[in-house]
């Protein structure tokens, strides 16, 4: 398996404890926010993305950095200016296959509230997509297919399509076209058997 550059290593949550501090949706909403802006964003700019005051914004904000997952950013050149960002580009969740009951549940409350904050962008797109321009709306796709496929197969899979969406990536895109938008892509690659 290939090793991501640098600038896609990410952090890999283990930790209960992090784990509950995460699964938390304006948490994953923030985490999201500063994953995706290399040179960070200020409480009141993750406000606007969450929907939360910034005063609530920077609580969680405080919380995230507890869990060692933001840390304060450069400042733009106003000192009063306090700005965050992610530890890391992406991260990942694995309680580990030997985990303690604590890891297990709290690994499965953090993936649950990941994939219902997936589930309701799905459901939005649905509620729009009739008013979306055509050249978007005939893009979009819900997909799914079941593949026969060894496990070394499927890694190579996960490589491939990491690499393919490699230049597309919001923390990285340095000259996208005007008309570009923030697309979700949502991958999941689980046997079912």
């Amino acid at each position: 398996m290939t090793e991501p550059p640098a600038e896609r290593r990410g952090v890999m949550v283990s930790d209960p404890q992090v784990m509950r501090a995460l699964a938390h949706p304006a948490r994953l909403a923030i985490m999201e926010q500063l994953s995706a802006l290399a040179e960070g964003a200020t409480a009141t700019e993750c406000a606007e993305v969450v929907g939360l005051s910034p005063s609530a914004t920077s609580y969680h904000l405080r919380e995230l950095a507890k869990a060692g997952l933001v840390e304060p950013a450069p400042s733009r050149g106003d000192a009063r200016e306090r700005i965050w960002r992610a530890v890391g580009s992406s991260w990942t969740v694995d309680a580990g296959r030997d985990a303690a009951p604590e890891a297990v549940a709290a690994q499965t409350a953090l993936v649950e509230a990941f994939l219902a904050v997936e589930l309701e962008r799905s459901r939005n797109w649905l509620r729009r997509a009739s008013t979306e321009p055509p050249e978007w709306y005939d893009v979009a796709r819900l997909f799914d297919s079941q593949l026969l496929i060894t496990a070394a197969e499927l890694a190579e899979l996960n490589d491939a399509v990491d690499r393919l969406l490699e230049p597309y990536r919001k923390r990285t895109r340095t000259d996208p076209p005007s008309d570009a938008r923030t697309v979700s892509i949502h991958y999941k690659a689980l046997p079912l058997e």
